[in-house]
């Protein structure tokens, strides 16, 4: 490439310099250069010719002049030098935009590990939740268990201790009403003596105009009089002592009947704890015992208090008779709860409610209990009752329903032999079967229900609670 000129500011032409990067690829020496490789290396020259000529069509060359200290100097960017920092530049682009999806795609991921470890965490308390809340149940089911235990353990020593306490009771009602009835007497009795005291005074100022003809008859009244006074005197005495002794029988009689009502109400509470540990409500089994809906009726007539003495005290025997004819209801409806277990010896082999089926192994409802015992072990009645059915039920096989009343029944399948008919009055503890494999069964074992209302019950919950009844 040819020396060039440039003029500065004053007008003064200069030759610009030309450096090793700022040589003419047309001068002699290059050329001279440029064969010599050529000829050694003819395939890689003629690749190189063909990039140059592609990329001479792209870029063109460029000239870039400046001036330091007055001297002029021509930087030269040939079409190989600037596809060589497009290729560059292209290389920082690509490499940039490659870490920035990177780091987008990483964000993500951590978002969403972030948002897994948190359903992770919700999910783990959750469960502790739900395992606090089963602690507490099993730690509930423990103390009605022993509440339960405690309390039919003292329900037969407080039963007789009640009974005695009945008969001390009557006993002091006739007392009573001996001591009532001497203090009308002896009320009466003063009355008369008073009018006696007033009959004496008018007929002592009639003979006072004539008490010399009189004197004998006035000693005689005075001597009445002081007698009337003296007796009047003894009687009030009398009748103080038997009005403290009435009020210290009372008070004895209340303090009697008040502990009587405690014990009562203690009976009643234990049985109907009893009744409920067995997940029935006492209101409506009692209301369905028609043994023990009675009608009523008559019109209504307010019960006035009474201020006489031991008023209160007939209140309160009132009272106490309504809690014991309730804790006879209750002990009536009990004696029908089928708290016994129906086999001597027994192991558990299914439980009520969903199972597999034993057959075809589908999930199923399982609206009793099933029992293994020994081929033809025998079957107890758990309570008394009347036999409505006995003979083969279906799947039940050979079946046995027994109703107790209330609205309980209790059911009993899959047996080998049936001991009772139907229409047979059983008590507690009859042997009315014998355990077998008839029907819809894999094995011997007895299926046992309780029904309330036709509607079936969890037996263990009164098998459970049988236990502790006959513990004591």
């Amino acid at each position: 490439m040819a020396d060039q000129r440039h003029q500065d500011t004053q007008g003064n032409s200069q030759e610009i310099p030309q450096g090793p990067g700022f040589q003419d690829h047309g001068s002699d020496g290059v050329g001279e250069k440029t064969g010599r490789g050529r000829k050694a290396f003819g395939w890689a020259w003629s690749i190189l010719a063909c990039i140059d000529e592609r990329l001479s069509t792209v870029f063109s060359l460029r000239q870039i002049v400046y001036r330091s200290q007055g001297r002029v100097a021509c930087l030269n960017l040939t079409p190989r030098l600037q596809g060589a920092l497009a290729g560059l530049a292209m290389l920082a682009g690509g490499w940039v935009a490659y870490t920035s999806a990177s780091m987008l795609l990483h964000e993500q991921e951590l978002t969403a590990k972030d948002t897994q470890i948190s359903d992770v965490r919700v999910a783990y308390r959750s469960l502790l939740g739900e395992v606090a809340d089963y602690q507490k149940r099993f730690s509930g089911v423990v103390r009605n268990l022993e509440q339960n235990q405690s309390m039919m353990l003292d329900l037969a020593g407080q039963n007789s201790r009640l009974q005695s306490n009945l008969k001390s009771l009557k006993s002091s009602r006739q007392e009573r009403a001996q001591l009532e009835e001497a203090q009308t007497s002896m009320a009466t009795y003063l009355r008369g003596v008073e009018n006696q005291m007033q009959s004496l005074a008018k007929l002592n100022f009639s003979l006072k105009d004539d008490m010399s003809s009189i004197e004998t008859d006035l000693q005689d009244a005075l001597t009445q009089r002081n007698t009337a006074l003296l007796q009047s005197t003894q009687m009030r005495r009398d009748i103080r002592v038997l009005e403290n002794k009435l009020v210290n029988l009372e008070n004895q009689e209340n303090v009697t009947v008040e502990r009587l009502a405690e014990q009562a109400d203690l009976i009643i509470s234990n049985m109907e704890q009893l009744i409920e540990s067995a997940g029935l409500d006492v209101e409506d089994l009692m209301a369905g015992d028609e043994t023990l809906v009675a009608g009523q009726g008559g019109p209504f007539i307010e019960l006035q208090g009474d201020d006489r003495t031991a008023g209160r005290l007939k209140v309160k025997l009132q009272k106490l008779e309504n809690r014991l004819a309730y804790s006879e209801s209750l002990q009536a409806v009990v004696q029908k709860m089928p708290f016994a277990m129906p086999l001597n010896g027994y192991y558990v082999t299914s439980k009520f409610g969903k199972r597999r089926d034993p057959v075809n192994r589908k999930w199923s409802m399982h609206y009793g209990m099933d029992f293994g015992s020994s081929l033809r072990a025998p079957v107890y009645v758990a309570a008394q009752g009347k036999v409505t059915f006995a003979g083969w039920k279906g799947s039940f096989g050979k079946m046995i329903e027994i109703d107790h009343g209330a609205g309980i029944k209790t059911r009993y399948a899959h047996l080998s032999k049936i001991l009772v008919k139907k229409g047979q009055t059983v008590n507690f503890g009859d042997n009315i079967a014998r355990i077998g494999s008839t029907g819809r069964s894999t094995g011997n074992h007895l299926h046992y229900e309780v029904l309330y209302r036709d509607k079936g019950l969890n037996p263990m919950k009164f098998i459970k609670a049988g236990r502790y009844v006959f513990k004591k």
